[in-house]
């Protein structure tokens, strides 16, 4: 357990959070959200001891096991990934290099002996005998050959450490874990032997995501930071969200009855204050008024853009036909005799082990890239709008503001109020759109980039990796915007919710070709699952 108390944390004389009162048991996970920059990294670091608070105290039981997520991935480079998942366990850790110490030393003394006996008894205790097979068990339930383990941290590459590393935190069974972004980088097969993992786990689990699918799975209670507050809720987070969004419709409409009983008794006083027959019921209704106000909103963090495609005009019957495209990078064949053909009613999910694999079909696609073999047609009424997975041309070395970066897109009318509309649905204004966009943050230049591609009135939208730099708000807009828009979607991401929700078509691309599903992403899931019993 861990108990919270009267904590408050101060930044240069800005308050992150203040007067936090909470209790985290064992057998529950909690999900730890709020907008970017509202604290959820910093509060696992205050729970753990990395930062002091500036007041209350954080107190964990003693003997209590606390094991966090590292996020230096290059910390360990220097051990075998054996040694990197075992010290998850300082104390197990600590008593076998110990041990081999004692045992290596050419003069054993009695007291060596007495030592080694202590320790071997420990060890024992620490399941030390099964610690290999333990950490073995671990990494190839993320998906890693078991003969990785005798190979050094230095040698693999970043995806292979942050599983390892998610490892580390995972071994030895502590009674706390702390998981920040945890599915970052995980393929689909690793995250579900997450979720299987916690969701069996008996401790207490803490977890910073963005995967709404994720904490939707894994999380009993969400923790959410926000008014500079820090409030739990029993539930999921898609209840939470759905919760939360009734409450804020209650507290407007709640509002909106406040402001029409003002109004009404304002007019009825400025209207028979003057008459004396009058006088009496105008003043006993400004009484009414004076003690009637209105509830103020708290002032939020978290703000929901507004994402939102319309189509200039409609798909004919023809819109995409694929023709036996290959292409080879480097040496390596990335698309292999690819063809199918899209129609006016498809959302595609593009998915495949290879993501180079999915970017250079989206840049032939797109003109950007030409195929080694066959060829591709767009339909005569189709007009594109491309969101890159890389959008670094679109701003490295603009000496632009984000108002004038934006009139470069637009075909239609270029004056700053019509271009404030657009930046404004995704969170730029007032003073904001002055901004360079060289200096944006990657979720910012994100956000431009959706501005950018609601100018266009495309009804066919190519989009790799949309979600990437965004937070869950922002997350949330993109896929209620794509769920709704009426035109042609062909998009990659690692978002399980949109692929569900969004997608009525999969395509995964493999090195034979591809596998063509209609049907949503589950269903897809499912479809593997039962090839691979076959």
């Amino acid at each position: 357990m861990i108990t919270v108390s009267n904590v408050s944390l101060q930044f240069g004389g800005q308050v992150l959070f203040k007067d936090v009162d909470l209790k985290f048991s064992n057998g529950n996970c909690y999900g730890i959200i709020g907008a970017n920059g509202a604290g959820k990294s910093t509060f696992l670091k205050i729970l753990c001891g990395e930062i002091e608070p500036t007041t209350g105290e954080v107190i964990i039981p003693k003997e209590t096991r606390l094991s966090v997520l590292k996020q230096d991935h290059f910390a360990y480079d220097e051990y075998t990934v054996l040694d990197t998942v075992i010290m998850g366990n300082e104390r197990l850790y600590a008593i076998m290099k110990q041990k081999d110490e004692l045992y290596a030393k050419e003069d054993f003394s009695e007291a060596d002996g007495d030592l080694a006996a202590e320790l071997e008894g420990e060890f024992a205790e620490l399941n030390g005998w099964e610690a290999e097979s333990d950490a073995s068990k671990l990494i190839q339930g993320l998906g890693l050959p078991e003969d990785i383990l005798y190979s050094q941290m230095a040698s693999l590459s970043g995806n292979e450490k942050v599983k390892i590393l998610l490892a580390q935190a995972l071994f030895g069974n502590p009674d706390i874990i702390l998981l920040d972004e945890p599915t970052n980088h995980l393929d689909i097969d690793a995250i579900c032997w997450l979720e299987d993992f916690l969701a069996e786990y008996f401790g207490t689990v803490l977890v910073v995501s963005h995967d709404r699918h994720f904490l939707n799975n894994v999380c009993t209670h969400i923790v959410d930071i926000d008014y500079t507050k820090i409030k739990m809720y029993v539930g999921n987070y898609e209840f939470w969200y759905e919760s939360s969004q009734l409450m804020q419709r209650m507290i407007k409409q709640q509002n909106k009855k406040a402001e029409e009983k003002i109004k009404e008794l304002q007019e009825f006083i400025a209207r028979f204050s003057a008459n004396k027959s009058k006088s009496k019921q105008a003043t006993s209704r400004r009484k009414l008024l004076d003690k009637l106000t209105v509830e103020e909103m708290p002032a939020s963090s978290r703000k929901y853009p507004y994402i939102s495609f319309n189509m200039d005009r409609e798909l004919g019957k023809e819109v995409l036909s694929v023709n036996g495209i290959s292409k080879t990078v480097d040496g390596e064949k990335l698309l292999n005799n690819i063809s199918f053909t899209v129609g006016r009613e498809d959302k595609i999910a593009v998915i495949s082990e290879s993501e180079q694999a999915i970017t250079i079909l989206f840049k032939i696609l797109t003109e950007e890239e030409t195929p080694d073999e066959g060829d591709f047609k767009w339909g005569i009424s189709t007009s594109l709008s491309y969101f890159p997975k890389d959008n670094s041309e679109f701003f490295d070395g603009k000496k632009m503001s984000i108002i004038d970066w934006i009139r470069q897109y637009s075909k239609t009318d270029e004056t700053e109020t019509y271009l404030r509309g657009f930046l404004g649905k995704m969170l730029f204004s007032g003073d904001e759109v002055y901004k360079p966009v060289e200096v944006l943050s990657g979720g910012e230049k994100v956000r431009c980039m959706f501005s950018r591609m609601m100018l266009f009135g495309s009804n066919v939208l190519l989009l790799d990796q949309p979600t990437n730099h965004l937070d869950l708000e922002s997350i949330t807009a993109v896929n209620n915007g794509l769920s709704d828009f009426k035109g042609v979607v062909i998009f990659s991401s690692h978002d399980h919710e949109i692929m569900q929700t969004v997608a009525n078509r999969i395509i995964e691309i493999t090195p034979d070709g591809i596998i063509d599903l209609q049907g949503t992403y589950e269903e897809f899931l499912e479809f593997k699952k039962k090839l691979k019993t076959k």
